[in-house]
């Protein structure tokens, strides 16, 4: 009796669980309050009077490392803006495709996938890769939201190599539960899953009208050769909606950055220590030295704050804080839900299906709706574990399984709730933010949607293993 009314108690309090977090996005849509705020006030008021967790619980739940990595890079991308830096990496990396604006989006599609391939953790590349490439989408009208997508799709092509994180943490765990595996198939479908998603990404967003653009030192060109002026971002009325600071997404209290007067066109002291620092960051966050990426982005801005303290000292205002709180909020309620079990709780509901396949396709689903929120890594080590009864019926052919819940949880990563998503978010021009925070919104979920689908059909329904 009593084991059943705590059953009940616990299901009732998972389910409840579930229905707070639907009402954050439902209340955050149709109001003007934060969606991060709201997310904090509902991981005290659940967790205190309902779980009656104390406040140190609670904050166990704060993502720390990813409130230093949003800090820490948007900060130090900052310095490297306002002291010129980006601006010259844009021109002199826009030298390396030939001025094709085309051609650029894909540059940095592939350099996210081999920072990542080579082992880089997958938001340490692409808080690298998304400031240089918004750099980029400004000056050359290409839109925000392509540009952002192609690192993200490029940092998870690369993601699932053999020497990855995300590719040795799911070949590792798929060693321990004793389950056939095949890295290298692993890769290659998950690296042609996102070379077509990025296909998608390029048709979709924008990219046919770069084509036959160029820019060969005197603004963009058309196919004829006729010069359109310096590439600028179109101005949007101040009335426009899309120009208010976001209720629910990234209200940002950033200084408005100024146009360059001039062209920048050599390396002076400050752009060449400021080079040197985002070089050290891109060394130091990959294999042997597996250093954080936030604090090491944070202690190279310092640094280069002290070499020059009159550009340094508007860019802490810069930091998108409201961005920060928003992604924090979230994660941390996330928290809150695998503390209280809720997660394990809906593998258990999968569990009891009985349909091998259909569960299958339930799993891929949980995984994609998770890691939507909640850290990939993470993910990938729960739920293959949970996966093991369906694998050992041999009604599912288990690298196909794997492959499948493998890509199902990394191309959500767009999500702007994950930290890849955070990270293109943070970087947009300041009057987009709005705006490219709802689109990743949408795409990040309709990859909920499709990524399970799609794959379960490609690699779970023919069966391979």
């Amino acid at each position: 009796m009593h084991s059943h009314i705590a059953l009940e108690r616990n299901v009732s309090l998972e389910i409840a669980s579930i229905l707070v977090l639907v009402a954050l996005f439902v209340v955050a849509t149709f109001t003007s309050v934060h969606m991060g705020a709201l997310a904090l006030m509902a991981t005290f008021l659940f967790g205190t009077l309902v779980l009656g967790e104390d406040v140190d619980t609670l904050l166990s739940g704060f993502p720390a490392d990813l409130f230093l990595i949003l800090v820490g890079v948007t900060y130090l991308f900052a310095l490297a803006k306002d002291n010129g830096t980006v601006d010259w990496m844009v021109q002199e990396l826009v030298k390396v495709v030939g001025g094709r604006v085309s051609l650029i989006p894909w540059v940095f599609f592939v350099v996210t996938a081999i920072l990542t391939g080579f082992g880089a953790v997958v938001p340490a590349a692409i808080a690298i890769i998304a400031p240089m490439s918004m750099g980029f989408a400004k000056r050359y009208e290409i839109r925000p939201l392509l540009m952002g997508l192609m690192v993200i799709n490029g940092g998870t092509a690369g993601g699932f190599s053999p020497l990855s994180i995300f590719g040795t943490i799911t070949n590792q765990v798929v060693v321990r539960n004793d389950l056939p595996g095949s890295p290298v198939l692993l890769f290659l479908a998950s690296f042609a899953f996102n070379v077509v998603l990025a296909l998608v990404c390029f048709a979709m967003f924008g990219g046919r009208d770069l084509m036959g653009k160029k820019d060969k030192g005197h603004g963009l060109e058309d196919t004829g050769g006729r010069g359109t002026g310096p590439a600028k971002m179109p101005d949007t009325p101040r009335s426009d909606p899309e120009r208010r600071a976001a209720r629910r997404s990234v209200q940002t209290t950033m200084v408005r950055d100024e146009e360059a007067e001039e062209a920048v066109t050599s390396l002076d002291r400050n752009r060449i220590i400021t080079l040197i620092g985002l070089i050290v960051l891109a060394v130091a966050v990959i294999p042997p030295f597996n250093q954080d990426v936030g604090f090491t982005a944070i202690c190279i801005a310092v640094v280069i704050s002290l070499f020059s303290p009159k550009v340094s000292k508007g860019a802490v205002s810069k930091v998108a804080w409201p961005t920060v709180l928003l992604i924090c909020g979230i994660v941390t309620y996330v928290g809150l839900l695998e503390r209280l079990g809720t997660i394990d709780w809906l593998g258990g509901q999968v569990a009891n299906l009985g349909a091998p396949l259909f569960a299958a396709l339930i799993i891929c689903f949980i995984g994609a709706v998770v890691s939507a929120f909640a850290s990939t890594t993470g993910i990938l080590g729960a739920l293959i574990p949970l996966a093991v009864p369906f694998l050992l019926t041999g009604d599912i052919g288990e690298i196909g399984l794997i492959i499948a819940l493998a890509i199902s949880s990394s191309v959500v990563d767009s999500s702007p709730f994950s930290t890849s998503g955070a990270l293109v978010v943070a970087n947009s021009p300041e009057d987009q933010r709005d705006r490219v925070f709802k689109q990743l919104m949408v795409w990040g979920f309709s990859m909920v949607v499709i990524a399970p689908i799609v794959t379960w059909l490609l690699f779970v329904v023919p069966g391979w293993g």
